[in-house]
């Protein structure tokens, strides 16, 4: 019996990069997947794709309202911009379309992560400083309200 090993050949044209820091953001299962259906999308060129809601909810198997959450999720970690886009009929009305998403740079949205993470670490360090500072206090100042005090 011989072994040899079995080479998968990769299909050319048929996948796309996803960047490896999307999982190191934090991110929920269903950001994660909103973010690789719009990397997709997106016009190599502009970075840019407009599928509605209703699309990507097909496509990946959400409803419309979680899509619009993932999304909002996405904005807010700074990974996509969305411009809302209008739609002129035949006979001349104005609709809302779908949004516009832009893929930003990942860099930003590492960036803006760990800015968060220090916030964050900067605020635990000041409130343990201040419980620290503030039992060395009741150690200095006990209560003299506390109950076994020596008031009849």
């Amino acid at each position: 019996m011989s072994k040899k090993k079995y080479k998968v050949p990769m299909p050319v044209g048929n996948f796309f990069p996803v960047p490896n820091e999307i999982l190191q953001l934090g991110l929920c299962s269903g950001e994660i997947l909103v973010y690789t259906y719009l990397m997709y999308c997106e016009d190599r060129t502009t970075f840019q794709c407009h599928p509605s809601y209703r699309t990507i909810g097909k496509a990946i198997g959400m409803s419309q309202n979680t899509v619009a959450k993932h999304v909002a999720g996405l904005i807010e970690k700074r990974l996509i911009y969305a411009e809302p886009t209008t739609v002129q009929t035949r006979k001349g009305k104005r609709h809302n379309g779908n949004l516009l998403y832009t893929i930003r740079p990942i860099q930003d949205a590492v960036n803006y992560y760990n800015e968060r993470l220090l916030l964050k670490l900067e605020a635990a360090t000041e409130k343990q400083y201040i419980q620290k500072q503030l039992g060395a206090q009741k150690e200095l100042h006990p209560d003299p309200f506390k109950e076994g005090g020596d008031c009849a």
